[in-house]
């Protein structure tokens, strides 16, 4: 029940930074993309099962919010939680490296996904390249960033130690 409360809150803060603070800059062509942010820390610290679950919900309430085809941004979410939730136990997840990689990739695909929805012609096509490369720049430092401050202000780490199966032993 905890962990639900705590998704919930998540997706609350990600959709009005995302539908408020953040839309200002996103009008300016300056692309900050808290979904992404918001899946793969969720993803990072519990799994794929709830990376995956935090996705397909954060990515309906953003279609929802935008008045678009739905599902558009709940697959490609959903699916980059399961990715990194799989991944992440093997990663070092405490790694700012590791979290600016995984955020850079992450954002780099989600962009170019949505991206390929807005694409009207072949004489916007460079445009569309230059703002995904340009939200993959700007999000995963920041992102990055973020998560150093946050893990500074808790005190401790904000994911738990790799999980590794060794296999029987036997």
């Amino acid at each position: 029940m905890k962990s639900l409360l705590a998704l919930v809150s998540v997706i609350m803060v990600a959709m009005l930074l995302r539908s408020t603070a953040l839309s200002a800059l996103a009008a300016r062509g300056l692309v900050l993309d808290v979904l992404t942010f918001a899946t793969v820390i969720w993803a990072l610290r519990h799994g794929e099962t709830w990376g995956s679950s935090c996705g397909f919900v954060l990515g309906l309430a953003a279609d929802l919010d935008a008045a678009h085809w739905l599902g558009r941004h709940a697959l490609v979410l959903a699916l980059m939680g399961y990715a990194v939730g799989r991944l992440s136990r093997t990663l070092v997840r405490d790694s700012a490296r590791t979290q600016f990689v995984v955020l850079f990739t992450c954002t780099l695909l989600h962009q170019a996904w949505c991206a390929a929805f807005e694409l009207g012609s072949a004489a916007g096509w460079m445009y569309s390249v230059e703002r995904v490369l340009l939200a993959a720049i700007v999000s995963a430092p920041l992102g990055t960033l973020a998560v150093g401050l946050i893990r500074r202000i808790a005190g401790r780490p904000l994911f738990g130690h790799a999980v590794l199966d060794a296999g029987s032993s036997s």
